[in-house]
């Protein structure tokens, strides 16, 4: 099917996206951006744009890896959606029962911001790379 969200030549790296020249400056400065999405099996067609979307993300200079959903429950990983910023301070998404983000909490308790670092390392070790897990998972074509 043409425009299928799956096509990942129309995510590809564009220089001229602000997102992607940000994170192409900030890693030639040593910074990283770093993030694991969790992904159901099969993903939905909202995760299967972000594995898309996620190569060109990549090859800008991010390090997405993902994880099946299962696997991080397996792990005992918070089912919370969090960005973590330079292991400091924790921005937690506050989503209801039909899955609207309704708004964020910043958190920078130490207790907050270690169980979050806990968290992201464990996904990290057991995730798998954006370009290996997008070639593992079929097409919904």
């Amino acid at each position: 099917m043409e425009g299928d969200v799956h096509d990942a030549e129309s995510f590809g790296f564009n220089p001229e996206s602000s997102w992607h020249a940000n994170v192409r400056a900030q890693t030639r400065q040593g910074k990283r951006f770093e993030r694991v999405r969790l992904v159901d099996d099969p993903p939905t067609e909202g995760q299967r744009f972000l594995m898309a979307s996620g190569l060109g993300n990549v090859e800008a200079g991010e390090d997405i890896r993902n994880l099946y959903r299962s696997e991080a429950q397996r792990l005992g990983l918070p089912n919370d959606d969090f960005w973590l910023f330079d292991s400091r301070t924790v921005v937690k998404f506050v989503i209801d029962d039909h899955g609207v983000t309704l708004g964020v909490r910043v958190l920078d308790d130490p207790e907050a911001v270690v169980r979050a670092c806990q968290a992201r390392d464990a996904a990290w070790h057991h995730a798998i790379a954006t370009a290996e897990f997008h070639a593992r998972v079929p097409s919904s074509r």
